[in-house]
């Protein structure tokens, strides 16, 4: 048995740059303020919500199980099963592919599948010695064996370690992420002008996209314990320009690097939901699909080139559709890094590597720019990690809608030597 699953309806926060603290919301603040009114909009009770799951990497100790806690608060039955899923970078995305395979398979009608992060929230994490000694002071039995034990204790030991520095740290080859995307850059001959020109149009494109109103359909204010409204995302640098971007140092690769924190990915805080639904709940509740999900995929490689994961786990989908280079219309492909986008786009682009390693007998070609990342990237709105792989799917969908194309791709690469994929078609 295999079903139509369509997605329906979504939405997501503005993104907001993490500022040196905790910023006003958690993961889950962040999700129920936006899965409130979009459940509000539809014609179907929360009832008819048949699971609930959410992607979330960096999960905080109050909001174990996200995805239940956030179901509860939005107010869905008690019944409601939620789970959440972790597959770093892919989380949001892998939260719409579970739930398009339960569908797809006859066994639920409507998921509502999101992704949720607050990187600002990431904790401080003790060094190893430091634990050791904290155990030490548990187990010490009476004053003597406190005594002894306190002798112990060093400075440093009150010196905390980033855990966000750690999570984006390959723990097989102990790359962190910024040089993964330096080998790639080396390897494609991405300079830094080219990364810079990039990461510069991203700006351009989110500033455009915002002022025409183009995100208003999927983006929602939301509000903190002060009263703010956070109504746009605030990362957005709609001045940028490439002499600006030449004075910032390389930062993973000192000091030749290509890598900046300009042509990078932001870290942030957001969330995001896609409701999807089967044909007969479509019918039944008289629903207006955004698009069909067509196909999915999943690639694993090296760790040390992660980057190329879109490249891995799109191209099984377009040879198994027979695509094209101008068949697909729209591509939003996660800009983690330019340079990582860049070596993606120039991998597609070369045919020694499309022969070797994808199995064409020539280069797939190369992918116009004005079909990928029409309305900006990570780059410029930001990366909450368990979030982004949702919104580029929900952004696609609606991109798809305004400018009346038939078929878009989504994908990410993914921390690990991962990479995952969606194809959507217009309806």
């Amino acid at each position: 048995m295999s079903r139509a699953v369509y997605i329906v309806d979504g939405a997501r926060t503005p993104f907001l740059k993490a500022r040196g603290g905790p910023g006003p919301f958690t993961p889950v603040d962040l999700a129920v303020q936006c899965g409130r009114p979009l459940l509000m909009r539809q014609p179907f009770g929360k009832e008819a919500v048949d699971l609930v799951i959410l992607g979330c990497v960096n999960v905080i100790a109050d909001e174990m199980n996200p995805a239940r806690v956030a179901a509860l608060r939005l107010g869905l039955p008690e019944r409601t099963v939620g789970f959440s899923v972790q597959i770093n970078c892919g989380s949001g995305m892998q939260s719409i592919d579970t739930a398009y395979r339960y569908i797809q398979q006859g066994s639920h009608e409507i998921i509502l599948a999101g992704g949720a992060e607050a990187l600002s929230h990431a904790p401080l994490v003790l060094r190893q010695e430091a634990v050791e000694w904290y155990a030490g002071m548990a187990r010490a039995k009476g004053p003597m064996a406190q005594a002894r034990q306190m002798t112990g204790l060093r400075p440093d030991f009150f010196k905390p370690i980033i855990g966000l520095e750690q999570g984006l740290t390959d723990p097989i080859t102990n790359l962190n992420m910024g040089q993964t995307a330096e080998v790639l850059a080396y390897r494609f001959n991405i300079d830094r002008k080219a990364a810079d020109a990039y990461a510069m149009e991203s700006h351009h494109r989110l500033a455009r996209a915002t002022k025409a109103g183009y995100l208003s359909d999927e983006m929602l204010p939301v509000f903190d314990r002060q009263g703010h409204a956070h109504e746009a995302d605030d990362g957005v640098r709609p001045d940028s320009d490439m002499q600006s971007l030449a004075k910032l140092n390389p930062a993973f690769e000192k000091p030749y690097g290509s890598v900046t924190p300009g042509n990078s990915s932001q870290i942030t805080d957001g969330a995001s939901w896609v409701i999807l639904a089967s044909e007969q709940a479509v019918k039944a509740h008289k629903l207006k699909p955004l698009a069909r999900i067509v196909d999915s995929e999943w690639a694993g490689l090296d760790p040390s080139i992660m980057g190329l994961g879109s490249v891995m786990a799109s191209t099984p989908i377009l040879q198994r559709h027979a695509l094209g280079i101008d068949d697909v219309d729209l591509w939003e492909l996660n800009e983690a890094f330019a340079a990582q986008v860049l070596a993606c786009l120039a991998a597609w682009h070369d045919e020694e590597f499309c022969r070797e390693v994808l199995g064409y007998d020539r280069a797939f070609g190369l992918i116009d720019r004005d079909r990928l990342n029409i309305d900006g990237g990570a780059i410029s709105m930001g990366h909450p990690v368990g979030t982004s792989g949702n919104r580029i799917v929900l952004h696609l969908a609606n991109a798809m809608k305004r400018k009346k194309v038939r078929t878009g791709i989504a994908t990410e690469c993914i921390g690990g030597g991962l990479g995952g994929a969606m194809l959507l078609e217009a309806v």
